[in-house]
């Protein structure tokens, strides 16, 4: 279904038979997040409530609906496309930025005294709850957590996925699942917990040595894990394990019950007992099933902050992985080149074509997430994606954004390159000049070991704020070893709060990413990812610097050398050398051709 036919037809008549729902249970507000029970970012269908009600697609959002006003709270990746996708359904685009009230501000602000809101417990996490119960309380109003509207409005709501688990296997999986659980089970002692309940399926994924199918781009699959120091407890739809599998967890002192059953395992943790839980990752419905007496022990879950420090031999495996991922890169881009003018090639094309360079390479599994194929006013929109019905034709004189990523079984990747079509204007290359000048300033940054991440984000911006010019989202976020190409502790980004878990350690891989975006002419982002590693020490204490991983020519077409300083074109000179080097031995015909051509100092 178009999202024309949704957001003129269909979403009027949701949000009618919502509100009558809401009259009768006595509710104000309903809040829908974009969440499920794992609060993951990329949701199965049966958790994207927030778009089969609103008729917005982008994966980050926040829809509110009172009896007179509905809307949704997005930033401005999504600001073009919710315009795009809201006409005419009766639902506002309410654009995120600073000085404006969040969703749960609004909420306290507009909500009258005696006034409920009311939210799906399930899907929204204890500290969010926490935040919004008590500033509706300080108005005299009310939270309700206990109802979830959508099951008796979502008629054909999608069933749970239901995709195999498999396992993370030697020599990329470079510490068994035994030694990640007693690890897991020293850091809760020294804690003082007994038990610690899990709800992230990356964190899952990680722990258990295991991968699945169930969320679009991510390898995890639809489960909740209960530890204590006996036992070790995950919950799954059991069809999606077979006997051999099961028996290995068996052997490795893993207990499986089915994914129904965590209500009841949270409900038989004994009164006096104390639980390990992160308010961040956990959400309140899960948590209403604890006897009053188990005591909450709050922190960062530990597998979050040990599965965002890779290993040395992680970061082996990572570099291969970014080399065939480099590799099927320039074999696209060489097919692109000499297709210009001999073929129709649209943003779909690039996107069929990309993927299928990436199949051939060893170790691939699937990719990280939706290619972003974006041509001049479609590279505006940070989260542009193209569809059969809505997409350009690449022809002209423009840029091309793309920003792709594959999962091998070695690692994640995720990059953004521009390409000149024609011939860009000088505009265009001083943007796609000043965005690179933001990359190499914080690829070639030393900084303190435990740095807070989101402290660093000034060193990218500093070239592109020197201009008057700035972008909308964060420059980094960490990414997965073979699991979510988003994911934390750290962040970088001005707008995160910079929270002594967003320390930057070694071994963390996190995108370097800053952009800049036009409506309705063209947008620019250029993306590598890159590792903390060790940079020596001094009197000062210990430092970091960044090892970049990602290695793909950066197209000189786009650019204004004069811009670059003499040190910026060393970087650049130095970063092709590389590419040229490391790539080199995967290529030949006209693929190495196009490499050495493209990556030759300027």
């Amino acid at each position: 279904m178009s999202t024309q036919t949704l957001t003129e037809g269909t979403v009027p008549q949701r949000l009618a038979h919502t509100r009558e729902l809401m009259r009768r249970e006595g509710i104000h507000a309903l809040l829908v997040p974009s969440a499920d029970p794992h609060l993951s970012e990329y949701l199965p269908g049966y958790w994207q409530g927030r778009q089969w009600l609103s008729g917005f697609h982008g994966s980050v959002g926040t829809l509110i609906v009172t009896t007179d006003f509905a809307g949704v709270w997005a930033d401005s990746r999504y600001w073009e496309q919710a315009t795009k996708e809201l006409k005419g359904s009766g639902i506002e685009l309410v654009k995120l930025q600073p000085g404006q009230p969040s969703p749960l501000d609004w909420l306290a602000e507009q909500t009258p005294e005696g006034g409920v809101v009311a939210v799906d417990g399930a899907v929204m996490a204890v500290a969010s709850a926490r935040t919004l119960g008590g500033k509706l309380e300080a108005r005299g109003a009310s939270l309700r957590t206990d109802i979830d509207l959508l099951k008796e409005v979502w008629s054909d709501r999608p069933a749970l996925p239901n995709a195999p688990i498999y396992q993370h296997l030697p020599p990329q999986a470079t510490v068994s699942r035994g030694e990640k659980l007693a690890k897991l089970r020293e850091t809760l002692q020294e804690r003082g917990a007994d038990w610690h309940f899990i709800a992230t399926l990356d964190d899952i994924a990680w722990l258990f040595n295991l991968r699945g199918g169930d969320v679009s781009f991510n390898p995890v699959f639809v489960s909740f894990a209960l530890i204590s120091q006996q036992q070790a407890t995950l919950f799954v739809a059991l069809s999606k394990v077979d006997a051999e599998l099961r028996a290995v967890l068996e052997k490795d002192g893993v207990t499986l019950r089915d994914y129904s059953e965590v209500a009841d395992a949270l409900r038989a943790i004994p009164n006096g007992a104390s639980l390990l839980v992160d308010p961040a990752r956990v959400t309140s419905g899960l948590l209403d099933n604890l006897d009053s007496g188990v005591k909450l022990v709050e922190g960062l879950n530990p597998t979050t902050l040990a599965k965002s420090q890779k290993s040395l031999a992680d970061a082996g495996h990572i570099r291969q992985a970014m080399e065939q991922d480099g590799a099927a890169l320039c074999e696209f881009f060489t097919w692109l080149e000499s297709a210009w003018g001999r073929e129709r090639i649209t943003e779909l094309t690039i996107d069929e074509k990309l993927t299928a360079a990436r199949e051939r390479r060893p170790d691939y599994v699937s990719l990280s997430f939706n290619t972003i194929a974006a041509y001049n006013a479609n590279g505006a929109m940070p989260h542009y994606h193209a569809t059969p019905e809505e997409h350009a034709v690449i022809e002209g004189d423009g840029l091309l954004l793309i920003d792709s990523g594959g999962q091998y079984l070695g690692g994640t990747t995720d990059i953004t390159r521009m390409v000149a079509v024609g011939t860009p204007t000088e505009e265009q290359k001083r943007d796609c000049t000043r965005v690179l000048k933001g990359v190499i300033a914080l690829s070639r940054a030393r900084f303190p070991k435990g740095i807070l991440s989101p402290l660093l984000d000034a060193i990218a911006r500093a070239p592109i704020w020197a201009e008057n010019v700035d972008y909308g989202h964060g420059t980094g976020h960490g990414v997965g070893y073979f699991l979510n190409v988003h994911e934390g502790p750290q962040v970088i980004a001005y707008q995160a709060a910079p929270a002594p878990q967003t320390a930057m350690q070694p071994g963390m891989i996190t995108s370097i990413e800053p952009g800049t975006y036009r409506p309705g002419r063209w947008g620019v982002r250029i993306e590598n990812l890159a590792m903390n590693v060790e940079a020596g020490s001094s009197e000062f204490g210990e430092f970091l610097k960044f090892e970049t991983l990602t290695l793909c020519p950066i197209d000189t077409r786009c650019l204004e050398p004069s811009l670059l300083t003499q040190e910026e074109k060393q970087w650049f000179n130095a970063y092709h050398a590389e590419v040229r080097e490391r790539l080199s031995p995967l290529l030949e015909g006209a693929a190495l051709e196009w490499l050495n051509t493209r990556t030759a100092a300027i």
